[in-house]
């Protein structure tokens, strides 16, 4: 990578599944080591997760994303040493749907045949969501539910309880809480209500990265 000295890269990271993505301009290569000029945020994030991913780039000599792990950190300085490179396949980019971590669950009620199976949302796009549940036996893959969320107005503290047609994709784990996840198939309103909640998910997700001391 010597040779490319003074070149800016794209970085990718994700804080709370909120992807982070700034240049990073390389201004030193030494022993298996490269010295990047990051953004403060990608710094903040490169801190959390100890790696960075880095997309193709037209000037290397292969077409591969790449990632390294962090040796040196310096939000201050917006400086990051990273080392032990590999190839990676940056697939989140194939997301459909922007996903958001919520750091307390929210309540979820699935109707299964005439029982009401209350869960945890765990995290949530407008494509569906992944819900800690006590049991899965009335939860086969392929089931078709309907399903109550109860999502909070960030702004105003008040519940708005969205109703939306679900599919199971697979529950997963050995013992409870399992985790659910599941497809939504929201109708408009449906939809406008879940993608207002992401929207202010996001800034809050947002504004606690920029006020993030490390």
């Amino acid at each position: 990578m010597k040779e490319l000295i003074g070149t800016s890269f794209s970085f990718l990271n994700y804080y709370k599944e909120i992807p982070v993505s700034y240049d990073a301009k390389l201004v030193n290569v030494d022993n298996e080591m490269a010295e990047f000029e990051v953004h403060e945020y990608q710094a903040k994030v490169i801190t959390l997760e100890h790696k960075a991913l880095i997309r193709s780039h037209e000037k290397f000599s292969f077409r591969e994303d790449m990632f390294g792990e962090a040796f040196y950190v310096n939000v201050a300085r917006k400086k990051v040493i990273l080392c032990n490179f590999g190839y990676a396949k940056i697939r989140s980019d194939m997301r459909r749907f922007v996903r958001v971590v919520l750091d307390r669950p929210l309540e979820a009620e699935m109707i299964v045949a005439e029982d009401i199976l209350k869960g945890g949302i765990k995290d949530i796009s407008l494509g569906g969501a992944s819900i800690d549940v006590m049991s899965k036996e009335q939860l086969p893959t392929g089931l078709d539910i309907n399903m109550f969320l109860k999502l909070p107005d960030i702004a105003n503290g008040s519940i708005h309880e969205v109703g939306v047609a679900a599919t199971v994709i697979k529950v997963t784990g050995d013992e409870a809480p399992y985790n659910c996840f599941v497809e939504f198939y929201p109708e408009k309103h449906s939809q406008q209500q879940i993608s207002y909640y992401i929207n202010q998910r996001q800034v809050e997700i947002i504004k606690e990265l920029k006020e993030q001391t490390l």
